[in-house]
């Protein structure tokens, strides 16, 4: 079995952000060599998201409306009393989730209609990264 490890660099010029990076993950699995397997995509920071949804620009807005009235940036956290100010970018992270994981089939990811993977970001305006992970032969 083999497995492969990359990671991808994000800094968004906004505190939230919501970035298709399915091109990535695809070059990262070509460059992988494997055919038939698994692929681990993860935020690997406490105020960022991997998910797959549909890339179309009305849905991203719905979701950053819905995420910032469930957790809105300038409500009260306890949190923001350790001198942070991202209380807010952490929920939200919990309800978008922490990573994916794709097929792989002859060598592409095998997702199904109109699914792509996204890196959501709810703290930006600083470097983080995912880590994308594949596995398989």
């Amino acid at each position: 079995m083999k497995s492969y490890r990359e990671e991808l660099w994000f800094e968004t010029k906004t505190r939230r952000a919501y970035l298709n990076v399915t091109p990535q993950v695809a070059a990262a699995v070509r460059r992988s060599g494997v055919q038939e397997g698994l692929v681990l995509v993860n935020a690997m920071h406490i105020t960022a998201s991997v998910y797959i949804n549909d890339d179309e620009q009305g849905l991203l807005r719905d979701y950053d409306e819905f995420l910032e009235r469930l957790a809105p940036q300038d409500a009260v956290y306890r949190h923001n009393d350790t001198g942070e100010d991202n209380g807010d970018a952490h929920l939200k992270r919990q309800v978008m989730g922490r990573e994916v994981v794709v097929a792989i089939t002859g060598g592409q990811l095998d997702l199904g209609p109109w699914e792509q993977i996204f890196y959501g970001e709810f703290d930006g305006r600083r470097r983080k990264r995912v880590l994308v992970k594949v596995i398989g032969e």
